[in-house]
């Protein structure tokens, strides 16, 4: 398991299995499995500039809305 301080889809974890475990600025605690959020949104992410210049993907406060449906 990984733990975050942010919401975070990096290609060199692509396949990986890691589970990461995101703690917001408010001390709210998600976790999430980045292949399954990774490959539900493959194309999305593919297409956005900060993935295609840095390979990742981060948001700092919450959960984008594409990848609450995958929090445990």
């Amino acid at each position: 398991m990984i733990s975050s301080k942010r919401f975070v889809i990096r290609k060199t974890l692509v396949g990986k299995g890691e589970t990461i475990e995101f703690t917001n600025k408010k001390g709210t605690k998600f976790v999430y499995d980045h292949d399954v959020v990774y490959e539900a949104n493959k194309a999305k992410l593919e297409a956005m500039p900060c993935f295609i210049k840095y390979k990742s993907y981060t948001a700092t406060n919450n959960v984008p809305s594409f990848a609450k449906e995958f929090i445990q």
